[in-house]
């Protein structure tokens, strides 16, 4: 059965360092563009940052530019989400989200079961 399986998050103190992982199985996720969303309590989910289909282009909201450091391992079949510096407002639970053949996935076909991120004193 195709699916995206995440791990990492937790609880994590201000400035502190996490990565998030989300492993492909029954496709090869190298031909499919990735994102990571996140969605806090209470807002819309948006799209934090995404790694395209083909040649790995990167793209981040303005919020986590310089913090977070998304990349792919292929023969892991595995994109990864490394956040640094991490800050409060940076808790939401985070979904990774694939779609074949595209720069920034509009309508993922396949989705992570989402892992909580709470950055917390």
């Amino acid at each position: 059965q195709a699916q995206l399986a995440q791990s990492g998050g937790g609880l994590v103190q201000p400035g502190g360092s996490l990565r998030l992982s989300c492993v492909a199985s029954g496709f090869t996720l190298a031909n499919y563009g990735t994102c990571w969303f996140r969605q806090a309590p209470g807002k819309e989910r948006e799209g934090v940052s995404c790694i395209s289909s083909g040649d790995d282009s990167t793209y981040y909201i303005d919020s986590v530019k310089g913090r977070f450091t998304i990349s792919r391992d292929s023969d892991k079949n595995t994109v990864y989400l490394q956040m640094n510096n991490l800050k409060p407002e940076d808790t939401a639970v985070y979904y990774c989200a694939a779609e074949e053949g595209v720069a920034i996935p509009t309508s993922p076909k396949y989705w992570g079961q989402g892992t909580q991120v709470t950055v917390s004193s």
